[in-house]
């Protein structure tokens, strides 16, 4: 295994122990056109960063089971194993009739909150055959063996090479949220009869629970709890309140009505039900009544978030609550903190990975994330595509 000692100051900026330390830059400061103001640094954090699993192809969820055991998806629909210290050398399972386009192709997994009694894996991935596409979620049964089929969850959402979400997890509610994408197709955001760009929420058996907020709506898919959404591809809920926050893709130069809008845009949501986060009415920090604006902008450079969560472990006491968020065409790991709803600061955390895809807080309270240099956008090194685990250093 290859192992690399890094240090992280307070600005952000990452050293190789034994190398020359360049001078410090200045305190980070948040991306341009971002609403958050800090009010102080983030406190320091020292790592080491080791290379758990390297060799494979565009990874975009991980998961860990009860034992400890790593499951994570490649885009191309293969489910693969790590478990004592070891990469399974075949695919675990491999998704039939996966729709593989730029963005889109196996993206989320996650597992049951009663994974270690029912063994139920839940998948969302871009789906072809015959006439029929679409991006669905579907449960499967973990035999120990492999994953077999149990049941389609939700089906129907619109699905294309880009902007096709999607990322799935349970609640604290014991519900599934599922994140969508618009597809470039604007207009679908703020549809209440279509699933994209929607965060949507469901049973663990794909039924619509009755306290969802557009139940019995004419013209509404049950399924929606927030609308106005882009791009999301990271949520998470805040430990100790049990909120919901997510990452989005901002417009990003986008064209609409023959105006190309300027770069970037990406933000970080406060995720509550019912709510409309504006797309495409209102985008990077601004505001309308009855909409919702974001946290932060990242408006320049662009980051492209991908995976996200809170840390909740307890080997980094400094990371205690806050918002990680793996950041694409940013390169790096956004470090968020938070008193409660309110953004204090906002910095790099991690970088010089290239692009970063899926970040997770393994059992065992280190950091795990994955690289996304194969995707035909990054640049590779030898080693990608990889899962890097962080861990303190001493």
């Amino acid at each position: 295994m290859k192992s690399l000692a890094l240090l992280i100051l307070l600005s952000g900026t990452v050293t190789a122990c034994g190398q020359t330390t360049p001078p410090a830059p200045a305190p980070a400061k948040p991306a341009a056109g971002s609403p958050a103001t800090p009010t102080a640094p983030a406190a320091e954090v020292r790592y080491i960063a080791e290379d758990v699993v390297t060799g494979v192809r565009v990874p975009w969820a991980i998961a860990f089971d009860p034992s400890g055991r790593m499951l994570f998806t490649e885009r191309a629909g293969r489910v693969r194993v790590y478990e004592n210290g070891k990469l399974q050398p075949e695919a675990y399972f491999t998704v039939a009739n996966v729709l593989v386009a730029s963005e889109t192709g196996l993206m989320g997994m996650c597992l049951h909150p009663d994974y270690k009694t029912n063994k139920l894996v839940y998948l969302a991935y871009g789906y072809k055959a015959g006439g029929e596409q679409d991006v669905r979620v579907v449960r499967f049964k973990d035999t120990g063996t492999t994953l077999e089929q149990d049941k389609v969850i939700v089906s129907g959402i619109g699905v294309s090479g880009n902007h096709s979400g999607t990322q799935i997890d349970f609640g604290p509610d014991g519900k599934l949220y599922i994140s969508t994408g618009e597809m470039f197709e604007q207009h679908r955001a703020q549809d209440l009869g279509d699933l994209g760009g929607k965060f949507l929420r469901v049973n663990d058996d794909g039924s619509v629970p009755n306290d969802n907020p557009f139940v019995g709506k004419e013209g509404a898919r049950g399924e929606i709890w927030t609308l106005g959404n882009r791009n999301p591809q990271g949520f998470d809920w805040q430990p100790g309140t049990n909120e919901l926050f997510s990452t989005e893709h901002g417009p990003s130069g986008e064209v609409k009505d023959g105006s190309r809008r300027a770069g970037g845009g990406d933000e970080f949501n406060h995720i509550q039900k019912g709510k409309n986060y504006g797309w495409p009415t209102i985008f990077y920090d601004q505001k309308k009544e009855g909409l919702e604006s974001p946290l932060v902008v990242w408006r320049s450079p662009t980051m492209a978030p991908g995976g996200g969560c809170f840390y909740d472990g307890d080997k980094f006491p400094q990371l205690k609550g806050n918002y990680l968020a793996a950041c694409l065409l940013g390169r790096q790991i956004r470090r968020i903190t938070l008193d409660g709803s309110k953004v204090v600061s906002d910095e790099t955390f991690v970088k010089d990975y290239g692009r970063i895809r899926a970040i997770v807080i393994g059992p065992d309270g280190f950091i795990y994330f994955s690289t996304s240099n194969r995707d035909g956008r990054g640049k590779p090194a030898d080693s990608d595509d990889r899962i890097v685990r962080l861990k303190p250093q001493s």
